[in-house]
């Protein structure tokens, strides 16, 4: 079986206003293919920086039905040391979603490179706020 790359994300809420809002953006990409979650948990961090880890299944009905079926297969890839050092940089009263996914829009790619004896030799993603001060950059140099 062919995989695409697999990324790890760590994105956080200040105040925990996590609300699985974001659900319904993440099954559109399940569902079109763009993505496979390989796994995803929820942290929270309360005002004295007690940690309360929740996977999938610990979610309350409500919440647990946002996600279900994006994430069917949970492998737990996550340890324990990962959350640890992952979520130390969380400031206190804030939530976090600690997602491993696989880009399944490369597999077919990473297919072809394959077959051909090709290996990936740096793949490096460019944080967004260093795009978007290149491209605020060349906008100012093309009125100039």
């Amino acid at each position: 079986m062919s995989i695409g790359p697999v990324e790890l994300v760590l994105i956080k809420f200040p105040h925990n206003r996590f609300t699985g809002e974001v659900a319904s953006e993440l099954r559109r990409l399940v569902e079109s293919g763009t993505i496979r979650v390989i796994d995803i948990l929820f942290v929270r961090k309360d005002q004295q920086g007690e940690l309360e880890v929740l996977e999938i299944n610990d979610l309350d009905n409500p919440g647990y039905a946002l996600f279900d079926p994006i994430v069917s297969d949970v492998s737990g890839l996550l340890s324990q040391d990962d959350i640890r050092y992952l979520s130390a940089a969380l400031e206190n009263d804030s939530s976090a979603g600690l997602m491993v996914f696989e880009n399944t829009w490369a597999t077919r790619f990473v297919e072809a490179v394959a077959k051909l004896g090709g290996e990936v030799v740096l793949n490096e993603r460019i944080p967004r706020a260093v795009v978007q001060q290149a491209l605020s950059e060349e906008e100012v140099g093309a009125e100039i």
